[in-house]
């Protein structure tokens, strides 16, 4: 299966779809962190055809993670400040969500994804995939079934929500859990 992870730059869900045998790509602006040549640094518009026709992606399936900066209720209190920002944001997701590929994941923080374009399809978080963490994490879900847990963990805590100011903090918590990654490949592929 041809997969395209959509503003990528870890490459923990590209790996974990490799590992499977799958022809993943991940896609961002950024660099592959992990330098891989299965990675383009390019915006993902480019990479969809933006001004081709639709009918020539190759993608069977895309799980998109498009920046949460001016989406995520984290930050509502920066909201009037961010109206263009915001705009421009929810445009992206609905393109990404448009996207004639015949399934599509899109995943974001709790967002205001949910109240301007709809409700997300499941929400999920790292301690049912074997991390210790609190994450709400919000799946829009194309053509794909509900992600099952597949290790309960105990020893909950918000270290990501917790995390001290950092020049790399965003990035930090950005990262998709290796349990999240592992079992997107092993029930979406």
């Amino acid at each position: 299966m041809k997969v395209l992870i959509a503003c990528e730059y870890s490459g923990a869900v590209r790996r974990a779809f490799r590992e499977r045998g799958h022809d993943a790509w991940s896609c961002d602006l950024l660099p592959a962190d992990d330098g891989s040549e299965h990675h383009y640094q390019d915006d993902v518009r480019n990479v969809l055809g933006r001004g081709k026709p639709w009918a020539e992606l190759p993608w069977d399936l895309m799980i998109a993670h498009p920046p949460c900066t001016h989406l995520a209720v984290s930050g509502a209190r920066w909201f009037k400040e961010k109206r263009f920002e915001q705009g421009e944001a929810l445009e992206f997701v609905r393109f990404l969500l448009d996207a004639p590929i015949p399934r599509i994941a899109l995943e974001n923080p709790v967002s205001i994804i949910s109240s301007r374009i709809r409700k997300p399809d499941q929400i999920i978080q790292p301690w049912q995939f074997g991390h210790g963490e609190t994450k709400a994490t919000c799946l829009w879900l194309k053509n794909l079934p509900l992600l099952n847990p597949t290790n309960i963990v105990e020893g909950r805590e918000a270290r990501i929500h917790k995390m001290p100011p950092s020049a790399d903090r965003w990035k930090k918590r950005s990262e998709t859990y290796a349990g999240i990654a592992s079992a997107m490949a092993e029930q979406w592929g």
